[in-house]
């Protein structure tokens, strides 16, 4: 299935990102488009590239119900969104170094030697890495991969919102994660605008940039 790009102009794609609460829950995205969608999401940078991202796309009725008491004051965007995707930063996820730069080295991406050497200098620094080291990285990377979902979002011709309001404590069991591993980072609500969110203001560079 072909990328489906509505709008290929970054400027609008940038400056035209509003924060959208109300969606016309007519309006849903197959299985197909959804993951389009975030095959070009992860296209976000992260630490020794783990992409330690991993998304639950709530979209079924029930998965909507599951959510509802877990999101606060965030409903409307869960009754009306096509689907809240929700991102998790995986613990464990240099589990998947072998895959990763193993395969890079098949597409010729990376020389044998360098995979070696990776692995070999990162394997006893991940072992060691304290908990709460491993949180802030798959929080960093994660909020990367979210940043990218919403501009995706946009060229695909959806719209999107933050949300950092629900329930960090029972959110990973209630979606069938092993709270050990997965770490909830953000879920961004995606659909089509039923009401156009609000322009907003954004302190310009010369009083938020320090030169040195």
């Amino acid at each position: 299935m072909q990328n489906t790009y509505k709008e290929n102009d970054f400027s609008k794609i940038l400056k035209g990102r509003r924060s959208v609460r109300n969606y016309d829950p007519a309006v849903k995205i197959s299985k197909e488009e959804m993951e389009q969608i975030i095959n070009d999401t992860v296209t976000a940078p992260s630490s020794i590239n783990m992409q330690p991202w991993r998304f639950v796309v709530v979209s079924s009725d029930e998965g909507k119900e599951t959510l509802a008491p877990l999101v606060h004051f965030n409903k409307l965007q869960n009754e009306t969104s096509a689907a809240m995707v929700v991102i998790f930063g995986d613990l464990d996820n240099f589990a998947q170094a072998e895959k990763i730069y193993g395969t890079a080295v098949e597409q010729n991406l990376m020389p044998q030697d360098v995979k070696e050497r990776q692995l070999e200098m990162f394997s006893p620094l991940m072992e060691k890495m304290p908990l709460d080291v491993k949180k802030e990285t798959v929080l960093i990377d994660g909020s990367l991969a979210a940043m990218n979902l919403m501009l995706v979002a946009r060229a695909y011709g959806y719209d999107t919102n933050p949300i950092g309001g629900f329930d960090r404590e029972k959110i990973t069991e209630a979606l069938q994660l092993d709270p050990e591993q997965y770490y909830p980072i953000m879920i961004v609500s995606i659909g089509k605008a039923k009401e156009a969110g609000y322009p907003s203001y954004r302190l310009p560079a010369e009083d938020i940039t320090f030169w040195r």
